[in-house]
């Protein structure tokens, strides 16, 4: 039975999915504009520290605004009205919710919400990729162990990306390398909030819908949003990030079995079995014809002559011998898909991706000189980059996860493109995603030093 068969006859048994939103950014609202439409989904709340934020989201994605009320969220769940509230907390302790969205992009706040999530018998789908590479691989255990789906967000990419990486490997090939496209030159790095608009050429009237914020736009310029989801996606699929980080080699999508193949062969990977973002500009900053700014991939090696020859005669994009291939998605639709992982969730009780294992992890490295009490501003700020590589050299470097490099402060000087490790920062102050950060650290320490 497909999704969809499954949402009519859960709808004509017992109702729509009861579901809890937390946080009402761009994500959530290209949800909205889905669910709004939907019979099978009830989206009973909406969690966001500035209400007027959230009640704006739902107003301009299409919500009859007398459905919308300020309510208790209880009363909500009675009345087939959705309740907009500032306190997560209303959400998660709800009994009738079924499953949450986590969707605020901070990982502290993320990790906390997971948790709660967890401890109160709720799915969790955790579009916050932020939180997924801090903790997640524990989050996931807990889940595991509660009887509760702990899932990864259909229609971005991390989960499109593990889904393909599944494909392939059930299908009987050899995964060469997975991941995505986006618009990347060297200079990016250096980008900051100030200067993030320049690059996208977004327009004014754009930008004053109120779902462009700059700091995380700039992750997604500056690199730091890349290496976030190829460690999502390495920790998803065990695929094994490069120590040295992401490269964005500008790549066509006719040559992604040509250059996604191992450097032993004429292509640009280091090793097979790994994640690698292309970029849609050359390096002179001109446009690449046939790009992957918009999609996913994954590059895969044929195992037999007989399968090498199946290519050619039905017609697969290959690389000059023959034995690379390549399968791509053009395009991804971020929220408009999620209701994908609310049903795998809840129907199925399955995820659409989630970690198995700490693999890949995204460090925090110095954009500019580093001076003794500065306070560190996170992902997509003035002052670091977060940049993909193996949990094993991580844990060597004892560097700072770029999920934990915000509002500490430094007790070392730290020079532009170095790494800012542990001992570098203050004690920060103790959280839940601090705490299990930690154990995680531990945990995987001590296997490594078993091996």
């Amino acid at each position: 039975m497909n999704l969809y068969t499954l949402l009519n006859k859960r709808l004509k048994e017992s109702g729509p999915i009861r579901i809890g939103v937390i946080g009402a950014g761009k994500f959530a609202s290209m949800f909205f504009t889905q669910a709004v439409n939907m019979p099978e989904f009830h989206v009973v709340a909406v969690a966001d520290l500035d209400t007027t934020r959230a009640k704006d989201a739902l107003k301009r994605t299409g919500w009859d605004m007398g459905r919308v009320t300020t309510s208790n969220v209880k009363e909500a769940v009675s009345t087939g009205l959705t309740a907009v509230t500032d306190d997560s907390s209303e959400i998660i302790e709800n009994e009738q919710i079924e499953v949450i969205l986590e969707i605020t992009g901070n990982p502290a706040a993320g990790v906390r919400h997971a948790l709660a999530a967890i401890e109160n018998g709720k799915h969790i789908i955790m579009v916050n990729v932020e939180a997924d590479v801090l903790a997640g691989p524990l989050l996931k255990e807990k889940a595991d162990a509660a009887g509760v789906v702990y899932s990864m967000a259909y229609g971005d990419q991390p989960a499109l990306i593990c889904e393909m990486v599944d494909w392939c490997r059930a299908s009987g090939f050899e995964v060469m390398a997975a991941g995505k496209g986006t618009k990347y030159l060297p200079v990016y790095r250096e980008s900051t909030p100030e200067t993030v608009w320049d690059h996208y050429g977004f327009t004014e009237e754009q930008l004053a819908t109120g779902d462009f914020n700059p700091q995380m736009f700039n992750s997604f310029l500056d690199g730091t949003k890349s290496a976030i989801e190829m460690a999502a996606v390495a920790n998803g699929t065990g695929l094994i990030p490069p120590d040295e980080g992401l490269t964005f080699p500008p790549v066509s999508t006719d040559e992604l079995p040509t250059k996604l193949r191992p450097s032993s062969e004429g292509g640009v990977l280091s090793s097979s079995g790994t994640v690698e973002v292309v970029s849609s500009l050359n390096l002179d900053g001109s446009e690449i014809a046939n790009d992957l700014r918009w999609g996913v991939y994954v590059t895969f090696k044929a195992r037999t002559e007989y399968a090498m020859r199946c290519f050619g005669e039905y017609g697969v994009k290959t690389d000059p011998s023959g034995k690379y291939a390549s399968l791509y998605r053009p395009t991804h639709m971020i929220g408009m898909e999620l209701g994908i992982s609310v049903a795998s969730a809840v129907l199925r009780n399955e995820p659409t991706g989630a970690p198995s294992a700490f693999v890949g992890d995204v460090i925090a490295v110095a954009k500019k000189d580093l001076e003794i009490g500065e306070v560190l501003d996170g992902e997509g700020g003035y002052c670091v980059t977060g940049v993909l590589t193996s949990a094993r050299k991580s844990l060597a470097e004892g560097a700072l996860p770029i999920g934990l490099a915000s509002s500490v402060k430094l007790k070392k000087p730290v020079a532009a493109g170095e790494i800012v490790r542990w001992d570098d920062i203050e004690e920060p102050k103790d959280t839940p995603a601090l705490r299990l950060r930690k154990e995680m650290e531990r945990r995987t320490r001590g296997v490594i030093e078993c091996v």
